[in-house]
C-alpha cells in the first residue's frame, strides 16, 4: 500500500491525522487542532482507523510520530492517512469535505466505540462488586 503515496496527486487526496490533533489532554500549542470540548481523551491510531473504516473511507496507518509528541509510548505512536478526495478532486463522501470535518467526526465517534464504552462500564461495576465484597467481610467479623 506504500505505492499509493508516491504520486503527487495521491498525497493531496490523503490527509494525515495524528492522534494528538483530537486529544483533549493537549493544548493548541502542543498540536491539538479542534476545540478541547469536542476533543477526545487520549485517542489512539487504532480507534481513529476503526471509526474511519466504519464510515467507509480508505484508511492507511503509518508508524510515524508527530514532532510535537514528546511521549514515545506505543499508545501515542502512529499517523492515520485518510483519502477524502477522489482522483477528480471531488470528496469521497459529502460529509467529509475537509480535514476539520473528519477530525470532528472522529472525535465525536471514538467515545461511542465498544472498547471505550465497555472500559467505563466494567470499571464501574467492578468497583461496586469490590465494595459489596468488603461489606460482606465486615459483617462476618
Amino acid at each position: 500500500m506504500a505505492h499509493l503515496t508516491t504520486k503527487p496527486d495521491d498525497k493531496e487526496r490523503f490527509i494525515c491525522i495524528y492522534p494528538l490533533y483530537i486529544n483533549s489532554k493537549k493544548t493548541l500549542a502542543e498540536g491539538r487542532r479542534i476545540p478541547s470540548e469536542k476533543a477526545v481523551e487520549n485517542p489512539t491510531c487504532a480507534e481513529i482507523k476503526d471509526v474511519l473504516t466504519a464510515a467507509g473511507l480508505n484508511v492507511l496507518v503509518e508508524n510515524k510520530m508527530h514532532p510535537r509528541e514528546w511521549n514515545r509510548d506505543v499508545q501515542f505512536r502512529g499517523r492515520v492517512r485518510v483519502q477524502i478526495k477522489q482522483e477528480d478532486g471531488n470528496p469521497c463522501q459529502d460529509k467529509f469535505a475537509s480535514r476539520k470535518e473528519v477530525m470532528f467526526y472522529v472525535a465525536e465517534m471514538i467515545p461511542k466505540l465498544k472498547t471505550r464504552t465497555q472500559k467505563s462500564g466494567s470499571g464501574e461495576t467492578g468497583a461496586q462488586q469490590g465494595e459489596g465484597g468488603k461489606k460482606g467481610k465486615k459483617k462476618k467479623k
